[in-house]
């Protein structure tokens, strides 16, 4: 790798998955790593393996299908359990990472940890030897660097070079960090630290203030040649520095910061929505690089300068992030052929099972709509994600409502392996009677938490797009759905939200019945 290629080091199913309702069960895992690794992504974050069953269960299956791809990243506080746990996921894969982290600002110092500064370093030295110990790819991380006294932020950093960090990450955790002020600590560092060129410089920064992909540019400029960030930005609060932006940034001003990375930038819009239908966290409209209107241009003065010249009010190609836009493509007489080329062309790559699933939906859609739009097509794709966790199908739905009248569903489910189930219920309207009637059929108690429609494509015949979020035991859990019919469209999405949390309930109940090894 040359010298100034900047290492993105990916975190959406560690620090992303950490924001309030953007949990993801193991399966969701690995298909968002298959697509990270496709995205040519260098290090994988894959979770915090003490934390939980499932957390350690995902690291250890991501280390095992794609630690031959990217290097693969486990996290653990400075303690000998959390660095022993995080090994044991990691040790099956070629390329592994341990990140070992502890607080060094003296806010978490007196209130948090309880500890003062040469406790911080002995800890620290402590840990990371531990961990060099069984990995030579260790990093650290003083949580709220950005916070922490200059001249102990140095102590910290040189002594755990000398211990075996190989990548010092300097985290912004609190989002508090200005550019100016981010960069002048990178610059700090190398200047007063001995061993400084014996590690690599990484930036973590939070988007509290705005401020994520600003402050970790910043650190650019300053030194830095990792930058830790998430798709979309997901994470904890205001979350985190945006993949996308911080990729385009970088190569559309190759110019300035002349540091390139290794993103296969036209999977970006595709990864992008993966992200945002597996969490169920939706791209605003106009975020840079993946929003929807991110290449639109309505303004007359705008239109009359793209049609004379792009580059007047456009920076980036539509097609070099993969942009999904609402190019007419296809119509019902198309064949096989020409739809495979058309998602090849959008990004995404499909086994033939679900090619096939999303061709005979192309089928059916084009007898109801005229004109297919390529966001048509992506959210067909979408619509597929998670079918392997369908224990219940829609078989037949029917509604009935209106001035005057109670608002009643009837359902016909497929239970795997079983026969079909039906029931009615009646609601405060159509789609309430629908919800009512799942419940019922599927025996699972749901709270409606979110509930959002929007057209994925334009015309009175467009497809609708339902998102919902409830909640179940506690959990959160998310389902989308997608059809002309909007009715329909919210059967499907709430469906398959209770399809996820159907899955989780009989994997809780398979390891409480399962012998334990004790």
């Amino acid at each position: 790798m040359p010298k100034d290629t900047i290492t993105i080091f990916d975190t959406t199913l560690r620090d992303g998955e950490q924001s309030p309702g953007c949990s993801m069960n193991t399966a969701e895992k690995l298909e968002v790593a298959n697509a990270l690794v496709e995205l040519g992504v260098d290090v994988i974050e894959a979770g915090f393996p003490i934390a939980s069953p499932g957390d350690f269960e995902a690291v250890q299956l991501v280390s095992q299908q794609f630690g031959d791809r990217a290097i693969i990243c486990g996290l653990a506080r400075c303690r000998a359990e959390d660095i022993d746990r995080a090994w044991a996921a990691l040790e099956d894969a070629e390329r592994r990472r341990l990140h070992v982290f502890l607080a060094t600002s003296s806010i978490h110092r007196e209130f948090k940890l309880k500890m003062d500064k040469s406790d911080i370093v002995r800890s620290a030295v402590d840990m990371v030897s531990r961990a060099a110990g069984y990995c030579e790819d260790v990093e650290f991380s003083p949580e709220d660097a950005a916070r922490t006294e200059l001249d102990f932020l140095c102590e910290v950093v040189e002594k755990t070079i000398d211990a075996g960090a190989t990548t010092i990450n300097i985290p912004d955790t609190v989002g508090y960090a200005t550019p100016a002020q981010f960069g002048s600590v990178f610059e700090h560092l190398r200047k007063h630290v001995s061993n400084i060129d014996r590690a690599v410089l990484s930036a973590h920064c939070h988007n509290d203030l705005g401020l994520a992909v600003a402050n970790s540019l910043a650190a650019v400029q300053a030194g830095a040649r990792q930058l830790e960030c998430t798709i979309n930005g997901l994470g904890e609060r205001a979350g985190n520095a945006a993949l996308e932006e911080l990729v385009m940034a970088l190569g559309t001003r190759s110019d300035y910061y002349q540091c390139p990375t290794n993103i296969n930038t036209a999977k970006l819009f595709p990864t992008s929505r993966l992200v945002s239908n597996i969490t169920g966290m939706k791209v605003q409209r106009n975020k840079a690089i993946v929003g929807q209107n991110a290449f639109a241009h309505e303004a007359g003065i705008h239109q009359h300068g793209m049609l004379q010249e792009r580059t007047t009010y456009e920076i980036m190609k539509p097609e070099d992030v993969g942009y999904v836009g609402r190019n007419l493509v296809l119509g019902k007489h198309s064949g096989r052929h020409a739809f495979r080329d058309r998602v090849n062309e959008l990004g995404y790559a499909l086994d033939d099972t679900v090619f096939q699933s999303v061709f005979d939906d192309f089928i059916s859609l084009a007898d109801k709509k005229k004109e297919i739009y390529d966001s048509d097509i992506a959210a067909l794709i979408d619509n597929r994600i998670g079918d392997s966790l369908s224990h219940w199908q829609l078989v037949s739905l029917h509604t009935s409502a209106g001035t005057g009248t109670i608002p009643t569903a009837t359902i016909e489910l497929q239970c795997e392996d079983e026969e079909i189930r039906r029931d009615a219920a009646t609601g405060d309207g159509p789609v309430d009677a629908v919800f009512r009637t799942l419940d019922r059929i599927t025996d699972i108690e749901a709270r409606l938490e979110e509930y959002e429609v929007r057209s994925v494509s334009k015309g009175k015949d467009a497809q609708g797009e339902v998102l919902v979020e409830i909640v179940v035991s506690g959990r959160h859990y998310h389902g989308k759905g997608i059809s002309t019919d909007i009715i329909e469209a919210s059967a499907f999405a709430y469906l398959k939200a209770i399809n996820k949390a159907f899955a989780d309930v009989t994997a809780v109940a398979d390891l409480q019945s399962a012998p334990s090894d004790t």
